[in-house]
């Protein structure tokens, strides 16, 4: 399947934004009668800003006319360290290929899209989270594990 990959931009926000509630409701197992209006608005008000702002860099996955896939580039700045002397910094995120067409390719057009443009914007740390699942793929494009990372959950003391 031949696949392009188109930059979105300000003018694809509903676009953006259906895709966007497709990936939460999938990735956190969101059902879908649940009512996520709040969760969505805030998606919407950070596309708007980080758009706009060059902080966020989005893109559809296209077959013909018909998108298949997307991503996002979260890009911000950390205090320089030996690992990433310019703190520039690239989170790959929203990354997603329809069920159907998954193992065709298209995950990897994208984050090698993505990829690019976080060099050609300078973050020298580019990273993600992943599913199980997409752990081969990301690892075929040279991201290895982050060790001595942990996520702070507030707990009842």
């Amino acid at each position: 399947m031949e696949t392009t990959i188109k930059k979105a931009d300000r003018s694809d926000l509903e676009e953006l934004m259906r895709w966007r509630e497709v990936v939460l409701r999938e990735v956190f197992s969101i059902p879908a009668g649940e009512d996520i209006t709040e969760l969505l608005a805030a998606n919407r008000a950070y596309y708007q800003t980080a758009l706009e702002a060059e902080e966020h860099v989005a893109c559809f996955a296209c077959a013909g006319e018909k998108i298949v896939g997307c991503g996002g580039l979260c890009l911000y700045r950390e205090m320089p360290s030996p690992d990433n002397p310019s703190g520039k910094c690239g989170y790959l995120m929203n990354i997603y290929t329809l069920p159907a067409l998954r193992q065709q390719g298209v995950g990897k057009k994208v984050v090698q899209w993505l990829v690019q443009e976080a060099k050609r914007r300078s973050a020298e740390k580019i990273y993600l989270e992943a599913s199980e699942q997409a752990y081969p793929l990301y690892r075929s494009l040279g991201f290895q594990d982050m060790k001595g990372y942990l996520k702070y959950y507030e707990t009842s003391v």
